[in-house]
């Protein structure tokens, strides 16, 4: 029997039992530990710990202030990552990407290198790769310590269990809250992580919607959009504010999206009675703060940073070549940018950022840089750069590139910062829903059903902002 046989069987007799069943056996262990406890323990040396437990957990899983706490929290955690990111990428910048492409060229050039060869290994695979480095290491060495520092403490079961009324409601398991948080690291992660949910049904719905949370290759868009767009809306003592606020709006947007879509898939094609979820607490515990650092930086960026460097240098690459050979009287990219443009137009986006996110489907990661490369080679050069090149842009430069010779609107960003959050999942979380599903058809649900609903969002708030003049 296959073992997508034996859950099925498991949940028909899950289903046969009584409605009241799990939650009577929770209830008969709790019953045997505190008589068990009352009879072998005192608990004067914990008073203490229980009373600051307890008082915490009153305000951090209220109905109304847990809610409250964790957007504050989490808002905290996105400015401080936004504010402490700017300054290690510029070094990361000139180190990678100034210094160390012109140190690869003279090398090239010294060695009698061809020029095709050089443009294809330095101007692309090399400098693809080290924009991916200076974008993502700095934001990644700060946010996933700080995640990891709530998880160690003994949060994140706190926001699972706010967030368990919620999915509920949606018809899905509480234990999607869980795996919503990994995919906030990663998507592929998180898909993984499904396999926790007992039910098929509620398994499926979880790996569908898994997309919807932000993982780390999609935050470098983010910020840049809330930082040159969204924030530059505020005076400038309140801009880091506004931009992280941008950020935390799209990430809860992402959490009623995921409720959203869990609702309807329970409600259609993945019908069924939503399973109990019993969860249990953990106390609090003081952070080990070194080794958080040491496992977060080892374990979750240096592994991240690694997938999307494996992904960067094919596609910096593909990105070069389309720029550099010419089809006709253009240059393939040209071709492609054109030819995508009326669909780009429709979203409130462009051609550019079309390409972007198909080059970039095995890495998110590499959306900014691919918009930068093909906005400077295919309009007007404002900085002297060769065609197809990435070159070190600070944010004063990159918004002149995506403002005078892209000719962004705050649309084009606000669009790009919805369309970030609701695309198609990269290839290798589509491989990884196809490992843990052995569905096509169920893959083709979760890679197509995010992309659709990206399509129609931003062509809606588009269609809107024209209608109003906005724009």
């Amino acid at each position: 029997m296959s073992d997508a046989a034996i859950l099925d069987e498991a949940e028909r007799l899950r289903n046969d039992l009584p409605g009241d069943f799990s939650d009577s056996i929770v209830a008969s262990l709790y019953s045997d530990a505190a008589r068990i406890t009352s009879t072998s323990l005192t608990q004067d040396s914990q008073r203490a710990r229980l009373t600051v437990d307890r008082a915490l957990d009153r305000a951090l899983t209220h109905r109304v202030w847990g809610f409250v706490v964790m957007g504050v929290l989490f808002f905290g955690v996105f400015w401080f990552t936004i504010a402490g990111a700017a300054g290690p990428s510029g070094w990361l910048m000139t180190l990678l990407v100034d210094n160390g492409h012109e140190w690869l060229r003279g090398l090239a050039v010294g060695i009698g290198a061809p020029a095709w060869l050089t443009g294809l290994l330095v101007d692309g695979v090399y400098l693809g790769t080290a924009w991916v480095v200076a974008v993502m290491l700095p934001p990644m060495a700060i946010f996933f310590p700080l995640f990891t520092l709530l998880e160690d403490f003994g949060y994140l079961p706190r926001v699972a269990f706010n967030l368990d009324r919620l999915f509920a409601k949606a018809g899905a398991h509480g234990k999607q809250s869980l795996t919503m948080m990994m995919g906030y690291g990663c998507n592929a992660a998180g898909v993984t992580s499904t396999r926790i949910i007992d039910s098929r049904r509620e398994r499926l719905i979880a790996i569908i919607t898994n997309n919807f949370s932000i993982c780390n290759g999609r935050w470098p868009t983010l910020i840049l959009m809330g930082t040159i767009f969204v924030g530059a809306l505020a005076p400038p003592a309140l801009a880091g504010v506004v931009a992280a606020a941008s950020v935390v709006t799209v990430a809860f947007l992402g959490v009623l999206v995921t409720l959203l879509v869990s609702w309807g898939l329970s409600k259609t094609v993945l019908r069924g009675q939503t399973s109990v979820y019993s969860l249990e607490l953990p106390p609090y515990r003081p952070p080990q703060v070194w080794r958080t650092l040491y496992t977060s930086l080892i374990d979750r960026t240096l592994k991240v940073l690694r997938r999307a460097v494996i992904m960067a240098a094919p596609a910096g690459a593909a990105i070069w070549l389309t720029s550099n050979v010419a089809f006709g009287d253009a240059s393939v990219a040209a071709h492609l940018v054109g030819f995508l443009e009326p669909m780009g137009w429709l979203l409130g986006l462009n051609g550019v950022i079309l390409l972007a996110y198909i080059v970039a489907i095995p890495a998110n990661e590499i959306i900014i840089p691919t918009i930068l490369m093909l906005t400077m080679t295919l309009g007007p050069n404002l900085f002297g750069a060769e065609g197809g090149v990435m070159l070190e842009l600070g944010t004063a430069q990159t918004e002149a590139v995506l403002v005078q010779a892209g000719g962004w609107t705050l649309l084009t960003a606000v669009n790009l910062m919805l369309f970030s959050l609701l695309h198609n999942p990269c290839s290798t979380t589509i491989l990884t829903i196809w490992n843990e599903t052995k569905s096509l058809k169920w893959t083709t649900v979760a890679t197509v059903l995010p992309l659709g609903l990206g399509f129609a969002v931003t062509a809606m708030t588009a269609t809107t902002a024209r209608l109003l003049g906005w724009v």
